[in-house]
């Protein structure tokens, strides 16, 4: 029995192949979530995180924002919609 995907990842190509752009797009999309700490740094979500997938920059969402805020899962798939960028079950 296959185990369901617990990520999707928002893989940063267009569908003409080109690097979606601009070049730090992961870390801002995934600064959405992010929260600051005692110690004043910035923390990205256990949720959401930006990642190098296969060499290319990346988004990793974890399935169980959708139940902890669906809102915030919405956007993202919707920011990925969007600007046409794949989604990937991993």
């Amino acid at each position: 029995m296959k185990t369901p995907a617990s990520n999707l990842i928002i893989y940063g190509l267009t569908p003409n192949g080109r690097i979606f752009r601009p070049s730090d797009w992961a870390e801002r999309l995934s600064g959405v979530m992010s929260t600051f700490g005692g110690d004043r740094r910035m923390s990205y979500s256990p949720y959401v995180k930006p990642l190098t997938y296969e060499g290319v920059k990346s988004v990793a969402i974890d399935k169980k924002l959708q139940e902890v805020d669906a809102r915030a899962f919405d956007f993202l798939l919707s920011f990925a919609r969007d600007n046409e960028l794949q989604i990937i079950e991993d």
